[in-house]
């Protein structure tokens, strides 16, 4: 069964009497012919990776292959205990750290999940561990809400897309946040209704984000834009779970968005011919690592 709008899951989670994260794993169950315990058996073998991620990042740092970034994700973490008061809370900077230190794993070639792409990598783990800490949550709870993202991800798949390449970031950093502002709503018992208008809020949030690699590596400005995703979808999460509503209805965003992302010129879809790639210290950097 294809699910191509926001509207079928929140649908989908009503006739199940559940939250979109368990009506998916029934879905998925269902259009595999196995069990509902295998389907989040393989999902949480996913969370471990994403787990497994986080920890080498914050606890074992490297330059990434093109050098351009490493130790970020430790940096911000030390950051966070250190003492100082944080300009933007604790719980939003400790998830910024996850993200990058996830993105910096994928940077130097290390076993990351594409969640939905390797450049926004970090956003979904970043959130998801975060939120697992305040809550006290099981692997099994995370698998759930992993399921969530999956939704999400699978119908801004099908209504726009999550390739850089086909859509700009807003199509793979921005997919990342949004899957996790609806993961991250369920997970603090909001409605469906909520995790959809979480998805919205943050997708009209970085409508017209370009993807202009550095050199053309995964490395800068992605690694920093896994910063944004993961601090944009704990906010419009709270947004959402405190009654905020988009305006403009998730599927008519997602929409908007691919239609968006289809516009931009090639320059600035991923082929490192704009943006920040194609200025004075980009076309250096370029120059460094290739010659």
């Amino acid at each position: 069964m294809v699910i191509g709008s926001v509207e079928t899951l929140i649908q989908l989670a009503h006739e199940n009497h559940s939250s979109i994260g368990l009506a998916m794993v029934k879905q998925e169950a269902a259009a595999k012919q196995c069990t509902e315990a295998e389907v989040l058996q393989q999902m949480n073998k996913n969370w471990q990776v994403m787990k497994e991620s986080i920890a080498t990042g914050i606890k074992t740092p490297q330059r990434s292959k093109g050098g351009l970034i490493g130790g970020e994700g430790r940096k911000v973490y030390d950051y966070c205990r250190s003492g100082e008061k944080l300009l933007s809370g604790s719980n939003v900077m400790e998830a910024v750290s996850y993200a990058l230190a996830v993105a910096e794993v994928n940077a130097t070639m290390g076993r990351i999940v594409a969640c939905p792409t390797a450049g926004s990598c970090g956003i979904v783990p970043g959130v998801l561990k975060k939120i697992q800490e305040l809550e006290q949550l099981t692997d099994e709870q995370i698998a759930v809400a992993l399921m969530t993202c999956a939704g999400f991800g699978m119908v801004i798949a099908y209504r726009a897309s999550v390739s850089g390449a086909v859509g700009g970031c807003q199509a793979e950093c921005g997919a990342a946040a949004a899957m996790a502002a609806a993961a991250a709503v369920e997970l603090r018992n909001g409605t469906p209704e909520q995790a959809g208008q979480a998805c919205a809020m943050v997708l009209k949030n970085v409508m017209g984000l370009v993807c202009d690699p550095v050199a053309g590596l995964v490395e800068v400005p992605c690694a920093k834009r896994n910063a944004l995703g993961a601090s944009l979808a704990m906010v419009m999460a709270d947004l959402a779970l405190a009654g905020v509503t988009s305006v403009i209805p998730a599927d008519e965003v997602i929409t908007a968005m691919g239609a968006v992302g289809r516009s931009l010129p090639d320059s600035l879809r991923e082929t490192a011919r704009g943006g920040l790639a194609v200025t004075p210290t980009g076309l250096k950097l370029h120059q460094k690592i290739f010659g």
